[in-house]
């Protein structure tokens, strides 16, 4: 679970965008960038390096 104070405060650091948290996949979405980034161990990994980048039906999904 990530806590909603923490997540309010995060933004990509790429575009500077807002993230949205998806906890089935354990990630914090940036739809700006295209980018998922993992959350391990309850600590967001807020490095492009380790970023993800999003599916094409995952950057359509509201």
């Amino acid at each position: 679970m990530m806590d909603k104070k923490l997540l309010s405060l995060l933004v990509c650091p790429v575009s500077k965008a807002p993230l949205e948290y998806h906890e089935e996949t354990q990630e914090l979405v940036c739809k700006a960038s295209g980018l998922a980034y993992p959350v391990r161990d309850g600590i967001p990994v807020m490095l492009e390096s380790e970023a993800r980048t999003l599916t094409v039906d995952e950057k359509l999904e509201k």
